[in-house]
């Protein structure tokens, strides 16, 4: 790395606490409400330039005049549109450093009774494929840079049983494997691909459970303190870790428990 990049925090590894944020380039899909408008703010006010992609282009525009960043309408279900969303970091920015891959929805339906297989798919496709497609478009414009960062929103949906809606943890539950399957690989590159796992965030996507959990008194998280988590994972070295966030506790990868092996 060269002082250059380590100025600017890029080069191997990408963009991290230690080097900042400066001339960073950062795509950050969901980047129009929520958790994703939260990091923009977020990597926005550290230096680094933005492509925002969303479907909801009222507010997707409207942030990216207030950040200084480039809008792109992207539906994560879509192969191409996440291409073309990489495709504008790199005209308009010169390249790639970091993938927030953020955009989710909760299913609407369980297995039952009340089954919809359009929303299933919806929320599998949105959730898992927008993961996969996301990470394909990324990793090749990560490498013509020397390495860089991928953050996929998970959930701690994928690390304990959510009866409330199950096609939500299984979706979750995926996205946590493929990360872990995918950061060995990649590491050698330069390239580290981590999980963020949030609990109960105050955001839009926990609009019908929100009253029950106030009532139960369940705490919700803040979304400032999903945004600092965010940040310890750029800060930190490791790659294919699962990173919780939950009320109380210092976030931290997951650790895992081995499996059995063979005898």
């Amino acid at each position: 790395m060269t002082p250059n990049d380590a100025a600017a925090g890029t080069g191997p590894g990408g963009p991290d606490g230690r080097h900042g944020l400066d001339g960073t380039v950062a795509l950050i899909t969901g980047g129009a409400n929520g958790i994703g408008a939260a990091v923009a703010r977020r990597l926005a006010a550290g230096g680094a330039r933005l492509v925002l992609a969303d479907v909801d282009a009222e507010r997707g525009t409207a942030l990216a005049e207030e950040l200084d960043a480039e809008f792109v309408r992207c539906d994560v279900r879509e192969p191409a549109d996440s291409r073309a969303a990489v495709a504008v970091a790199q005209d308009r920015f010169g390249g790639l450093d970091l993938a927030f891959l953020n955009a989710g929805v909760a299913s609407g339906c369980g297995l039952d009774g009340d089954f919809d297989p359009e929303l299933y798919r919806r929320a599998m496709a949105i959730n898992v494929d927008g993961v996969v497609y996301g990470v394909h478009a990324a990793l090749p414009a990560l490498r013509a840079r020397g390495g860089g960062n991928i953050i996929a929103t998970a959930s701690m949906a994928a690390l304990t049983a959510t009866p409330f809606d199950p096609v939500y943890g299984a979706n979750k539950a995926a996205v946590v494997g493929l990360v872990r399957a995918l950061g060995p690989n990649h590491a050698g590159e330069g390239i580290r691909i981590n999980a963020l796992c949030p609990s109960f965030a105050d955001t839009d996507i926990i609009g019908p459970l929100k009253d029950h959990l106030e009532q139960t008194g369940f705490p919700i998280l803040d979304v400032a303190d999903v945004v600092e988590a965010f940040m310890a994972i750029l800060a930190a070295d490791g790659t294919g870790e699962a990173w919780y966030v939950v009320p109380g506790r210092v976030p931290e990868p997951f650790r895992f428990r081995g499996v059995p092996g063979p005898r």
